[in-house]
């Protein structure tokens, strides 16, 4: 090869390495990058002072200027709310949420697109000429609700007597059942019970109550652990013997329990919260002196305080109610 042609393939190999370098990512540059599923999570609560008085807020209806968001969203029961940005969006871009509903004031809040969460606190609507007017007190709050539980209950009891029927002093002779030493004849005899249908048994025992007992032992026990259908099984290597089986009998009965809770009121708000088994919820309360009971249905309604309700991650149900205009708690 000669030296033009060798200098012709370098030339060519530079170029190529070249082509490669170029395509290869540039680290360490000013530019930033563009990322994928770019969005601004945060929470939406009550805007107040006290910690305990911020409330997260449901139904917020969250947006964003200029037409940076693939869409808009609303806040959850916790007052969550994830708003997803168009994937050209870059990360620090400034961007304006609005945040509306009809109870709370319009907000408005400048954030940046990235990783950080957002708390924003909203002011709710109520004027001046709402609050005038001759004040009704709200006491002797109280939930009523009823839980649906399993009882057992005690129906009598079930025996039942069996004998072993043996002669002892009979060498086994290798001829099984034997003695536990394998030395004399034995013999097996079993028995079992049936509760019934919707029954079960509980605290089954099993006794020996004729004959050489010493000489015994339980070769099955299907009693002690109870339930429906229980049996035993005994060996005996002596004379005859007599067994007693015995079962307290109960039967399974479904029934609604009653309970009460009481709300926690902080300021004007109340709130309480429900097992996830909890039927037919009930709000009783003294209104102006006098007692009145108002069903709480999935969406409760009061004529003196304003409720939501979320469900929490174990499915208990997590209720707050702030009073109207014209109530108070004491």
């Amino acid at each position: 090869m000669n030296v033009t042609k060798k200098v012709a393939l370098a030339a060519a190999a530079l170029a190529v390495i070249a082509a490669l370098i170029a395509k290869l990512p540039i680290s360490g540059g000013s530019r930033p990058s563009i990322r994928e599923g770019l969005s601004i999570r945060g929470a939406v609560v009550q805007g107040d002072s006290d910690a305990t008085k911020q409330l997260p807020i449901s139904g917020v209806d969250i947006s964003a200027d200029d037409n940076v968001a693939a869409s808009a969203t609303t806040s959850d029961s916790s007052g969550f709310f994830n708003l997803s940005l168009r994937p050209e969006l870059r990360p620090g871009t400034r961007i304006v949420l609005k945040l509306r509903n009809s109870d709370y004031k319009p907000l408005d809040l400048n954030v940046a697109a990235g990783d950080q969460l957002y708390v924003a606190h909203m002011t709710p609507v109520r004027t001046e000429a709402q609050n005038r007017g001759p004040v009704v007190t709200v006491t002797g709050i109280s939930v009523r609700y009823s839980i649906e539980a399993t009882t057992a209950v005690n129906t009598g009891s079930a025996v039942k007597t069996f004998q072993v029927v043996n002669k002892g002093n009979v060498p086994c002779d290798g001829r099984p059942p034997c003695s536990p030493g394998m030395q004399w004849k034995a013999a097996i005899g079993s028995a079992s019970l049936d509760a019934g249908e919707g029954k079960e048994f509980r605290n089954a025992r099993l006794s020996c109550i004729a004959g050489p007992c010493p000489f015994t032992n339980i070769e099955t026990d299907n009693f002690s652990r109870g339930g429906r259908a229980i049996g035993a099984s005994v060996r005996n290597w002596s004379d005859t013997t007599t067994f007693l089986l015995e079962a307290d009998v109960y039967r399974r009965q479904i029934s609604d329990t009653i309970r009460r809770a009481y709300p926690v009121t902080i300021d004007q708000a109340l709130n309480f919260t429900l097992p996830p088994a909890a039927e037919g919820p009930s709000l009783e309360a003294q209104i102006d002196g006098s007692a009145i009971v108002f069903p709480l249905g999935p969406t409760p309604v009061l004529s003196w305080a304003d409720c939501s309700v979320r469900t929490s991650q174990d499915q208990a149900r997590i209720f707050w109610c702030a009073l109207k205009p014209g109530f108070r708690f004491p």
